[in-house]
Order: C-alpha cells, then sequence, then structure tokens
C-alpha cells in the first residue's frame, strides 16, 4: 500500500495554493458580503488549468481524475475560501466529471474546452420542493415532442444557476408508479438532460428565484421552474430512461469533493483558531499554552487528517473505476462534522471576538453548518451506513 500522493495531486496542490495566496480571508470575507462570485479567483484558476483537471488533454484539460479535484478544492478551501467548495463542485464537479464519463462526443467537444478554460459553467438540479431527499420520487417530467424533449416541474436550492451556462437536470420520462407497471424498479425511468440556461432563460421557458441564504452567498441558491423546456434530444446525458446510473456518477464526486472543501474548512478554521491563541496573551501566558485551548484543537486537528484520509481514498477509488459509495459516504460525513468542529472550536477559541467581523470566523462558522445538511443529510448518511455496511434492516 502506498499512500503518497502522485506528482500530479503533489503539482495540484502547489499550483492551486499559489493561486489561493493571492485571496486573503479579507477578500473572502468581501466577497460573502457583498454577495459577490470570486470571478477573480475562478478566472486565475481556469487560466492556470486548475478546473480542467479531470477532462482529458485532447478537449483542453490536464487530464488527471477526481482525486487531483478533491486536492485542488482541499488546498482552495484551507486557505481561507471556505465556500470555494461550491466552485469546483458546480463546474468541474457536475460538469465536466459527467460529460467525461458519460457524455457524447459530441458534448465533449462542445462544452469541455470552455470548462477547462474558466469560460463555461454548470449547476445540477436534482431537488424538488416535495421530494426532498428522496430522489426517487422526482415529479419534473421529460416528454417527447418530436425530435425534443420538453422538461416541466420545479427544483429547488439549484446553487450556481444564474451563471450556469449549461444544467444537468435530473427528469423523470416514466413516472414512478408506471415504471413499476411496466416491470422496471423504482430507479427506472430516469433521464438526465443538458440544457442551455442561457437559451431557456431567453425563451421564458426556464425562470428562478434566488433563496435568501445565511451564509456561502458567493453564490446563489434558487428555485428554479421549468415551463416546457425545450432540449433536442443529442443533449440526453447516457440513455434516456436508464439515467440512474449517470446519477450516480454526479452525486458520489458531488460527496467526495464536498469532504474535500470540508476538510480544507476545517484547516482554514484550525489556522484561525491557532494564530490568535498564539498571539492572545491573558493571564501572562498565550491563551494556547492553556489545555483546555489546546487540546480540544489538536483532537480536531487530527479527525481532520482521517477524514482527508478516507476523502482522496473515495476519490482514488473512483479514478479507478471501482465502488466507492460506502467510502464517499464515510468521508462526507466525517469531513462535514470536522469541519463544524472545527468553526465552533475556532468560535471558543476566539471568544467574543469570534462575533465580530474583524475575523473571518463568523464567515467560516455559517459556510460550515450547512455541510451537515448538503449535499445529503447526516442522517441519511448514517442510514446508508448502517444499512448498506452494517447490514441492519430499513425503516422504509
Amino acid at each position: 500500500m502506498d499512500f503518497d500522493l502522485p506528482e500530479s495531486a503533489l503539482a495540484v496542490r502547489e499550483g492551486v495554493a499559489a493561486v489561493a495566496a493571492k485571496y486573503d480571508n479579507a477578500y473572502w470575507s468581501r466577497c460573502e458580503e457583498e454577495h459577490r462570485f470570486p470571478d477573480e479567483v475562478f478566472k486565475d484558476l481556469g487560466d492556470g488549468g486548475w478546473l480542467g483537471l479531470c477532462i482529458p488533454e485532447e478537449y483542453g484539460g490536464g487530464g488527471q481524475g477526481l482525486l487531483e479535484l478533491a486536492v485542488a478544492n482541499d488546498t482552495l478551501c484551507a486557505s481561507g475560501g471556505t465556500a470555494g467548495t461550491f466552485l469546483y463542485v458546480t463546474t468541474p464537479g457536475f460538469g465536466a466529471m459527467t460529460l467525461v464519463r458519460h457524455g457524447s462526443e459530441e458534448q465533449k467537444q462542445r462544452i469541455l474546452p470552455g470548462i477547462a478554460d474558466g469560460s463555461i459553467q454548470f449547476c445540477f438540479a436534482l431537488t424538488e420542493p416535495d421530494a426532498g431527499s428522496n430522489a426517487i420520487e422526482i415529479t419534473t417530467a421529460a416528454r417527447r415532442d418530436g425530435e425534443d424533449f420538453l422538461i416541466k416541474g420545479q427544483k429547488v436550492w439549484i446553487s450556481n444557476v444564474e451563471r450556469a451556462d449549461w444544467m444537468v437536470a435530473v427528469t423523470r420520462t416514466i413516472p414512478a408508479a408506471d415504471a413499476l407497471e411496466q416491470g422496471g424498479t423504482r430507479t427506472s425511468g430516469f433521464t438526465l438532460f443538458l440544457v442551455d440556461v442561457k437559451e431557456a432563460l431567453a425563451a421564458g421557458t426556464l425562470s428562478y428565484t434566488p433563496i435568501p441564504k445565511m451564509g456561502s452567498n458567493i453564490l446563489h441558491s434558487s428555485q428554479v421552474f421549468f415551463d416546457d423546456v425545450r432540449v433536442p434530444a443529442e443533449n440526453v446525458l447516457g440513455e434516456v430512461d436508464q439515467g440512474f446510473g449517470v446519477l450516480w456518477d454526479v452525486l458520489n464526486p458531488e460527496r467526495i469533493l464536498a469532504a474535500a472543501g470540508g476538510v480544507g474548512s476545517a484547516d482554514a478554521a484550525l489556522d484561525v483558531a491557532a494564530q490568535y491563541a498564539r498571539e492572545r496573551v491573558v493571564f501572562g501566558r498565550p491563551i494556547g499554552a492553556n489545555q483546555a485551548i489546546q487540546f480540544p484543537l489538536a483532537q480536531i486537528k487530527a479527525k481532520t487528517e482521517m477524514a482527508r484520509l478516507m476523502t482522496y481514498k473515495a476519490a482514488w477509488l473512483f479514478d479507478q473505476g471501482r465502488m466507492c459509495g460506502n467510502e464517499a459516504n464515510v468521508a462526507k460525513l466525517a469531513a462535514a462534522q470536522v469541519g463544524w468542529e472545527a468553526a465552533d472550536q475556532a468560535f471558543q477559541t476566539l471568544g467574543g471576538m469570534a462575533y465580530s467581523k474583524e475575523y473571518p470566523i463568523e464567515r467560516m462558522f455559517r459556510d460550515a453548518r450547512i455541510a451537515k445538511n448538503i449535499p445529503v443529510s447526516e442522517q441519511l448518511v448514517l442510514a446508508h451506513i448502517g444499512t448498506s455496511m452494517l447490514g441492519l434492516p430499513k425503516s422504509y
């Protein structure tokens, strides 16, 4: 067993760290305060080739894999840009990873070069108001209309739609009840589409309403409405009615990249806390000398390294074409928990000053909390571990 990162991943860590070093905590806090996308960071990442890492070289990418993307996201978030994980989840994750595995040659040639250079952005539309986390029960439907499909329905908590050029939209081309009656399974009848967002917005068939939220305001999260959005058949991802396998190749990378962002964010919060604990002197000594301050931070650092190890393992398994669902779920659970613990303990370390916007902890605190709920809730991850890994009975 070799736990050394490959040279490709080490080069990614060095390159992304060089980009991230140009943007301090104050920059990320300004973006959050102004509800502004970090255009400068995204451009630098695109110019440096750090967005197209998993894209084959013939399409302008780096010819690497999910492991390198995870390392890049980890490094970016560890720099203090804790909401920056969305930059890697939305476009390289939802866009590039999905197209590389399931896109047609025409789709790859049309879109991948733009992802690689940062000129194209993506979003992903799965979650619905009534279905919640039960993806099987989504009702957004796509029906044939000549050579095209028309999509009708509603999605919620769709991030980055306001900037996206393309959307990966998850639909039902066969309703769940009909799929069972036709001898299929609950996962039959899914179809994933590439939706040209700007074209649909201009046609008036796609609309969205941003949801005011407490954190991660470098991009919007929105309700999205499909009113017979027209999509040509050549924009199907994979096969019609057979999209659930494609969906898993979206969800597992999403969880792995979210985990990478979690461990990076934990390190960002720990760095702020440790620096403050070294410099803040009370009762004649740095507060970091007190075990009540030092030991909780050390404990969280240990948990961070363990979560990072599982995150990189899950990414490596995905790149090898092996089953990685268990590892992706464990990584996501552990990383979200330690990201939250790090932000919470950093808050406690700074005391009352953590409440001040003079320090970035209040932002990191808000960014960290949502990771326990997205892209999948902690309870559902635990249910997967209990039933799939421990063999315990399902409650449904």
